[in-house]
């Protein structure tokens, strides 16, 4: 029957698949070529998600994303896998409670992409609103006490799963884990625990996974319009971007996992959007570990005039800050403005013993946060709730919005959920337990990893990198080095990243642009000082031999790489670093390729 959905074991059965720009195309042309049971329209954590957890309960799943997978808001985050300790005084615990969940699952189901990580609280005589409290006491008095009390319950909500039970502190302790803190009025402090992930390298994660479970998976693949029939969407019209050629794909559900885009696909049906989504733009500073004197235990930065809470977290040689809650702006661009920067070097400054100015910076980045807003009502973004929800329209399509990073997969389940009871099938939730690839045996597959990355002469760090963004697929970028000596060459000399991830990246995981490579495949747009201006020709010229690219378009990507930094510098009202675009230098429009 065309159309029917799979029995619930055939997700069992997996296949090999890589992900390169030949199966791209042709997985474009099986786009047209088949009907799906569950269309997904968009390609960030929580789309991947969907993906995931559809296939794996028995759907036949294609996935289609406008740019590339997780280039807008899920690589954009703290890099924080976390209950949001911030809810806790908003009395949010359910919120709170399915977020440690979560957080515990992708622990289990992910552990060389999701690691534990220690953060320090100080307390500083004169706090009145530590972690964003709403209320205070008199004087302060017996402060210390309900951030005792809240940071137990935020660890009795997780359960089983929690990481480890959190601390009360001496002043000295605090100076101990977190030595640049200033030391005028600290009292005390406490340490708790939350995790850590790489978010572009999770979704991709999620992306391969899907496909190796036997999803149909495409970037760059736009949806344009919809198909409908008797006022039900039935299919979608999709552009590829660098072809330029359209499809109709035809499935039985649509899933609208767009983000802060959700509304704007929903109104493509002609109906109106049942829900708001109010974008709320954070942003993050990226400063070197050696200037905050950081060590690996986090920072959390107690008070700030506006009740926000900014972390200081480690991040390899880098550290991430942030970050900010304000409101919208030029969605497709999102940009750090001087203002914001000022703000948060502000906070830095008055907490940290030490003098950061802009030029500390290694890299700034914003990102937006598609918070839900019930229509007709006025409510700042600081105070609107990151719960989720799935929407059904009248149209068919069902929209999942809201949410945050650490619970993607139970928003991707709610969602299969009311897909399964549309079909009268019983949920069944598979990714509860199911590793992400390269996860299977971590513990033992990470000695083996290691071992293999010291034969090839790889430096310690090189290794510790290779482990933390691969699992146990390293060893397929170790293999291309196997193949060929030179790919164990750095691409920037005090960062991590190798040769071999570029050929990886555009052989498994679909990277079609330089950008691609040094924005979410690897983290080198946020660690390196020049934001991949001074390598990004190299990484063009590897990517031309792998992608067949011609002189001219591989000049033009590199070009469009350039100029899209210098746009975000502009932005910021910084002065430009060494090998960024020079001056008269135009950037071509994006050429077919």
């Amino acid at each position: 029957m065309v159309g029917a959905m799979r029995p619930p074991t055939a997700w069992f059965v997996k296949t090999m698949r890589s992900l390169s720009s030949t199966v791209r195309t042709s997985n474009f042309s099986d786009l047209q070529n088949n009907h799906f049971d569950v269309l997904v329209i968009g390609g960030g954590v929580t789309g991947a998600g969907v993906a995931l957890d559809a296939v794996a309960r028995g759907y036949k799943v294609a996935l289609i994303e406008k740019k590339d997978f997780a280039s807008g808001t899920s690589s954009k985050s703290t890099k924080l896998v976390h209950g949001g300790i911030r809810y806790l005084p908003e009395f949010d615990f359910a919120l709170v409670h399915e977020a440690l969940v979560e957080r515990g699952l992708l622990l289990q189901n992910a552990p060389y992409l999701v690691r534990p990580v220690e953060f320090v609280l100080p307390i500083y005589k004169g706090d009145r609103h530590p972690v964003g409290m709403p209320f205070t006491t008199p004087g302060g008095v017996g402060l210390s006490q309900l951030l005792n009390i809240g940071l137990s319950l935020y660890d009795m909500l997780a359960g089983r799963r929690n990481i480890r039970w959190h601390r009360h502190i001496s002043r000295d302790k605090v100076m101990k884990l977190a030595p640049a803190l200033v030391t005028d009025g600290l009292k005390e402090g406490f340490t708790y625990y939350d995790a850590q992930t790489n978010d572009a390298r999770l979704t991709l994660a999620l992306i391969r996974t899907a496909a190796q479970y036997g999803a149909t998976i495409t970037n760059y693949t736009e949806a344009v319009s919809f198909l409908e029939e008797k006022g039900k969407v039935i299919g979608v019209t999709v552009r590829d971007k660098f072809s330029s050629q359209e499809a109709v794909v035809r499935a039985r559900h649509v899933v609208n996992a767009t983000g802060i885009y959700a509304e704007q696909v929903e109104e493509l049906t002609g109906t109106e959007p049942q829900i708001q989504i109010e974008p709320s733009k954070g942003v993050h500073l990226v400063l070197s570990r050696e200037d905050l004197k950081l060590g690996d235990a986090a920072i959390v930065l107690p008070e700030t005039e506006d009740k926000r809470i900014l972390f200081i977290v480690p991040w390899g040689s880098r550290a991430i800050y942030g970050t900010t809650d304000t409101g919208s702006g030029d969605l497709e661009h999102p940009a750090v403005t001087h203002e914001e920067i000022a703000y948060l070097l502000k906070y830095l400054n008055r907490y940290l013993n030490l003098h950061l100015t802009e030029r500390d910076i290694v890299s700034a980045y914003a990102g937006y946060r598609p918070l839900v807003k019930p229509r007709n009502t006025n409510a700042s973004t600081a105070k609107l709730s990151r719960t989720h929800a799935v929407l059904q329209s009248s149209s068919g399509i069902v929209s999942i919005v809201g949410g945050k990073l650490t619970t993607y997969r139970r928003m991707a389940q709610d969602t299969v959920d009311v897909l399964s009871r549309r079909d009268n099938t019983k949920p069944v939730h598979p990714t509860q337990s199911l590793p992400l690839q390269g996860s299977a045996d971590w513990g033992k597959a990470q000695e083996e990893v290691a071992r293999r990355g010291i034969a090839l002469g790889l430096t310690p760090e090189m290794i510790q990198h290779m482990s933390r963004s691969y699992g146990s697929v390293a060893h397929t970028v170790f293999d291309l080095i196997e193949q060929d000596a030179a790919l164990a060459d750095p691409l920037i000399a005090d960062l991590p990243y190798v040769k071999a991830e570029v050929v990886y990246a555009c052989r498994h995981e679909m990277a079609m642009t330089p950008e691609d490579v040094l924005s979410r495949r690897t983290s080198i747009i946020l660690e390196d000082r020049q934001r991949g201006c001074g390598v990004v020709s190299e990484v063009a010229a590897v990517m031309a031999q792998e992608l067949g690219w011609s002189l001219t378009q591989q000049e033009a990507l590199t070009n469009d790489y350039l100029y899209e930094v210098q746009r975000q510098m502009a932005a910021e009202k910084r002065p430009e670093q060494p090998g960024v675009l020079e001056e008269g230098m135009v950037s071509p429009s994006p050429q077919q390729m």
